[in-house]
């Protein structure tokens, strides 16, 4: 049995104003290939299939699409999961109709623990593996609101409920598995221990920061997502971040991105290929002084048959320049090899902190994230440890609250 495991397509994603819809159609393309190329039984999307829970019409294309072209490979079963990004009725509208097309939906947790366990076959059309399908566990799936529990015992509680859930879903493909089957699992959250990049949204505001290894399952393979950065989980191989196809943020680039084939052989685990994707379209981050950019921007080979390199310069300087951005733009266009390039982002880093937030010298909003604001906040006050990570669950609170009423709108 052999299976590909991807996750955090985020299809429909607008990076900075811009498409990756032609990353993403050239992502599926290989993948497309590469899952008949290595003659893969089963594909796994381990969630954030999409990037909003209102995705545009042509995310959703590419996503119907895919799947159609699928069904003209070797690999013919997928399972997709919600993620954190993915919408449970987005997903879970077309699921009987993709079940026509052996794909296995499972959007959000489901009142029946049978709904998210489904035997998959291997080349020979017989039972290879049995997969436990769970999604991103929202903590009203699992959970009931304690009056006067503290944000301790919120955590714990939360833990505790999602860990049952996996133990629940496991059981039942035990019953399907027997003594001959292996067994995987999926999941969309954050480990412990696990990277994060600035692309990826904190999912249990205030209540459970990260889950610990140690409280999944005993399954064979356990395919995760919601981690941009592809990276194997408390040095358990068999439990693995896939990572996003394409870069998500500037802090990915540069970083192979990668999909996971996992193969099975009498019952058990027996190996694990991780593959590099294709760079489709390069992300650059330069950061220095004036001086060190123009060098670094001398060096950059650029290759011209792919899609336009996106191009983000950080200058480091203690002195204000009200012409900055002209500056730097100037720079780049004077590079005739750099012609292709977009100059996406142009921000300033000061090479000594001042001492307290009022002395920031001009540094105009539209150079800053909301993220990056709260954090300069933070760093230029004297707070202990427990109070920042209040602070911090609070923000992101007040961020998830507008987000979720401004998805509510769109609708």
């Amino acid at each position: 049995m052999r299976i590909l495991h991807t996750s955090d397509w985020h299809l429909g994603q607008h990076f900075m104003g811009k498409s990756r819809e032609a990353e993403h159609q050239a992502f599926l393309d290989w993948l497309t290939t590469l899952a008949n190329e290595k003659q893969v039984d089963a594909l796994i999307i381990a969630g954030d299939i999409f990037d909003t829970g209102t995705p545009p019409s042509y995310a959703r294309g590419l996503y119907s699409r895919f799947i159609v072209n699928l069904q003209n490979t070797c690999c013919r079963q997928l399972v997709v999961i919600g993620g954190n990004h993915d919408s449970v009725a987005t997903l879970n509208e077309s699921k009987e109709l993709l079940a026509c097309l052996n794909t296995f939906v499972v959007g959000g947790v489901t009142a029946s623990p049978e709904d998210q366990v489904r035997i998959l076959n291997n080349s020979d059309d017989e039972p290879g593996a049995v997969i436990c399908a769970i999604p991103f566990v929202r903590p009203r799936d699992v959970l009931e609101s304690q009056a006067g529990e503290s944000g301790e015992g919120k955590q714990q509680a939360l833990q505790q409920a999602i860990a049952d859930h996996y133990q629940t879903i496991y059981r039942e493909a035990e019953k399907l598995a027997g003594q001959s089957l292996p067994i995987i699992a999926t999941g969309h959250l954050t480990t412990v221990g696990g990277q994060l990049t600035e692309s990826v949204r904190e999912i249990y505001i205030g209540t459970l920061s990260a889950f610990p290894a140690s409280a999944f399952p005993s399954a064979d393979y356990i395919a995760l997502g919601h981690l941009h950065r592809p990276q194997v989980v408390a040095g358990q191989e068999h439990i693995r971040y896939s990572g996003s196809p394409i870069p998500l943020s500037f802090d990915e680039a540069g970083a192979d991105k990668q999909v996971t084939l996992v193969d099975f052989k009498d019952g058990k685990l027996s190996s694990i290929e991780p593959i590099v994707i294709p760079e489709f379209r390069k992300l650059i981050s330069i950061k220095g002084s004036l001086d060190d950019i123009d060098h670094q921007l001398d060096e950059l080979t650029i290759d011209q048959n792919a899609l336009n390199p996106w191009l983000e310069i950080e200058v480091t300087a203690d002195v204000y320049f009200h012409d900055l951005q002209s500056r730097v733009e100037q720079l780049v266009m004077e590079k005739e090899s750099l012609s292709t390039c977009e100059l996406l982002r142009v921000r300033k880093k000061r090479e000594k902190a001042p001492a307290a937030l009022t002395t920031i010298e001009q540094e105009t909003l539209a150079e800053l994230k909301v993220e990056e604001v709260f954090q300069q906040r933070l760093e230029h006050e004297e707070i202990a440890e427990d109070q920042v990570k209040k602070l911090t669950s609070a923000f992101y609170s007040v961020i998830d609250t507008l987000h979720d009423e401004q998805q509510k709108e769109k609708v």
